[in-house]
């Protein structure tokens, strides 16, 4: 109902773009500038068909339409867990056929004329937000507010202001086709792609296409310090490197809240990390302050939200998300309210999108917590720093997360196994008709059809 609303809203508003951006959901919604000489080369494409439905179509390749265009031919691209919210219809402005996938990288195949830093056969990775490179925000690195690539009108009568284009997401944020396909068009492609030197694999730079910028930025923006207290909510990919990352900044003892066999994984892979099967306990701060009970202040400094507002614990909340009374729920939220030692800080990187009902806001302001909403990661801010990590081998995706390699065929199988947490998938790398093949140490290609 709510996505209907908002499409239509959307509609009515007539969004435009005034520096030549120019969106397509699906290159066949957005014609050439000049026509082709016969029908247009087809591509295989994850497209997004309805609330808890997505599919693979032949979709049209992209051709260059701005002068700051590039086209790549993805090599490596993979499903985010924003990606299922996006399956879910958790977030509004969803429309048939759009073809998902924020996270890619690949090989450089065209530019247009006025690019000059990026060329034909570079290995690059792209980041999941479009940035122009020049505007206010832009200037700070601070990309995922760009203020000039994202024409939806929408979205800043509900935010008061707009954030910037996204690939392969909600049309609040630029309608963007998405990069779970063979080709892609990237907009301002000397802005946002990063050339990958041979050192570093496909299966690890793809994910300085969003997943290491996001978990890296909620550990620093929070402001994760020697001898902190950390609990992350939600033991999936960003919470098992948000992990990684606050006791790289000195946390004395992290806390990872989920259940299944995500918590054995991560244990698996961080023997450091304390874990908490929130199946199994009927109160989250109260576990965490018997944990931490021989603290002068039993609590935590720092609560990391990693999972997001669609999870309802409650009937009534649960009920709420049915019929529409709040797009979100603060259960989660709550908790790390009250987990947190007083003046404690809270980041959220989960998504959420809209309104709650039931926000802890008296502890917010009573306890002097720090509530912080780190927001879409500003991935250029970032990318040298957490590049040299991957060079220097002091992080290494693929024997942390990467779990699987898989066929882009079957990436709408993926969804639904990943989505029901089965076949223990953490991170999958897909493969494309232009990939290589795998590094040493990478999981070897396989099927989810075995």
């Amino acid at each position: 109902m709510f996505n209907a609303v908002a499409n239509a809203v959307e509609a009515r508003m007539a969004p435009s773009h005034t520096d030549g951006t120019v969106p397509e959901a699906n290159p066949e919604h957005q014609p050439a500038p000049e026509a082709p000489d016969g029908p247009r080369e087809k591509m295989l494409a994850l497209t997004w068909q309805g609330v808890n439905k997505v599919e693979m179509q032949q979709c049209d390749v992209p051709v260059l339409i701005n002068d700051h265009d590039v086209i790549i031919n993805i090599t490596g691209t993979t499903v985010c867990g924003s990606d299922l919210h996006l399956m879910h219809g958790a977030l509004l402005e969803m429309n048939k056929h759009d073809i998902l996938g924020h996270e890619f990288c690949g090989v450089i195949a065209e530019v247009g004329s006025k690019v000059s830093k990026r060329k034909v056969g570079e290995r690059v990775v792209v980041s999941f937000q479009i940035a122009c490179g020049s505007c206010f925000y832009c200037r700070q690195r601070l990309s995922s507010q760009c203020v000039n690539t994202n024409a939806s009108s929408l979205e800043p009568k509900l935010y008061g202001h707009k954030t910037a284009g996204m690939f392969g997401y909600s049309h609040l944020t630029g309608s963007f086709a998405g990069g779970q396909c063979e080709v892609v068009r990237v907009p301002w492609g000397d802005v946002n792609c990063l050339p990958i030197p041979d050192s570093v694999p496909d299966e690890a730079a793809l994910y300085l296409s969003d997943m290491l910028p996001t978990s890296y930025h909620t550990v620093v923006d929070t402001g994760v310090k020697d001898g902190d207290c950390v609990a992350v909510w939600g033991a999936g990919p960003i919470g098992l490197l948000c992990a990684h990352w606050a006791f790289l900044k000195g946390a004395k003892r992290v806390f990872l809240i989920d259940r299944d066999w995500r918590l054995e994984y991560a244990k698996s892979k961080i023997p450091e990390v304390e874990t908490i099967d929130f199946s199994q306990v009927k109160d989250v701060p109260a576990k965490l302050r018997e944990l931490t009970r021989d603290e002068e202040v039993p609590g935590v400094d720092v609560a990391l939200e990693c999972a997001a507002g669609e999870y309802a614990k409650s009937l009534l909340h649960k009920a709420q998300l049915a019929v529409g009374l709040e797009l979100d729920t603060p259960e989660i939220v709550n908790e790390c309210i009250l987990s947190v030692k007083n003046f404690g800080r809270v980041g959220v990187t989960g998504i959420y999108t809209g309104f709650c009902n039931g926000f802890a806001i008296g502890a917010v302001m009573e306890k002097g917590v720090r509530f912080i909403g780190c927001g879409q990661a500003p991935v250029h801010k970032y990318w040298d720093e957490l590049l040299q990590m991957l060079v220097d081998k002091k992080i290494d995706p693929i024997s942390l997360f990467v779990t699987h390699r898989l066929p882009l065929e079957e990436t709408a199988l993926l969804y639904k196994k990943q989505d029901a947490h089965e076949n223990s998938i953490m991170k999958a790398f897909i493969t494309t008709k232009y990939s290589s093949e795998p590094s040493p140490g990478a999981p070897k290609l396989s099927s989810l059809r075995d």
